[in-house]
């Protein structure tokens, strides 16, 4: 009750509700400085792992309305290009190509997009490397934009760090897309079955009780 009636109301609470104000921080002022981490000495299996595989290698990456192409840096004054997907822009980028020496090329199989392409780089020459577009995205460090993608398909080619897709002969993509063609229309005509069906039985055209099967399969 003394200490109550002797100390100023503020000070009292400020006291009871906040005492570690009333202490004095403590501050580390003589630990010495923590020493920076040693590094690592450079591993032979990193260094084997990015050696250079193909040095000959070009990247691109494939769009509906343009295509970007990397060539390697030293080559060429701008080892980055763009090119449209028209047949003259293909023929001009296939041309690009081997005048800097380009013998091995990776591409995304984005959408349809890249088999025009595909067939004339290849009329040239020049092996193509079809990847998943899954694979590069893996990778970390991939770039955000077109222009810098293709640089960065480029150096992973260039490392041999990409895999390419299993492409058949042309004869057999051919005999391939001869048969999915077929599988699509057999499926299309099935489709519509039912609504041949609907309009007879509207038109009190009883074809099932007469015969079994009123299609052929």
């Amino acid at each position: 009750m003394l200490l109550r009636h002797s100390c100023p109301h503020g000070a009292l609470a400020s006291a009871h509700l906040c005492p570690e104000t009333t202490m004095t921080p403590h501050k580390d002022y003589g630990l010495a400085p923590r020493p920076p981490a040693p590094l690592l000495p450079p591993s032979p299996v990193l260094a084997d792992a990015l050696q250079v595989c193909h040095p000959h290698a070009a990247g691109i990456d494939i769009g509906a309305a343009e295509h970007w192409v990397a060539v390697p840096p030293g080559g060429d004054p701008h080892p980055g290009r763009r090119f449209g997907t028209c047949t003259a822009a293909l023929d001009a980028l296939a041309d690009w190509l081997l005048d800097g020496g380009v013998t091995t090329v990776a591409m995304e199989s984005t959408g349809v997009y890249w088999m025009p392409l595909l067939e004339l780089v290849e009329a040239r020459g020049v092996q193509v490397l079809l990847i998943d577009p899954r694979q590069a995205t893996r990778a970390p460090g991939r770039p955000k934009t077109d222009r810098l993608a293709c640089k960065w398909l480029q150096r992973l080619h260039t490392s041999g760090l990409l895999a390419g897709a299993l492409r058949p002969a042309a004869q057999v993509c051919v005999l391939r897309s001869y048969l999915r063609h077929r599988q699509r229309r057999m499926t299309s005509a099935a489709h519509h079955l039912p609504h041949m069906h609907k309009a007879l039985e509207q038109m009190n055209l009883k074809l099932t009780q007469v015969v079994s099967r009123h299609y052929r399969k």
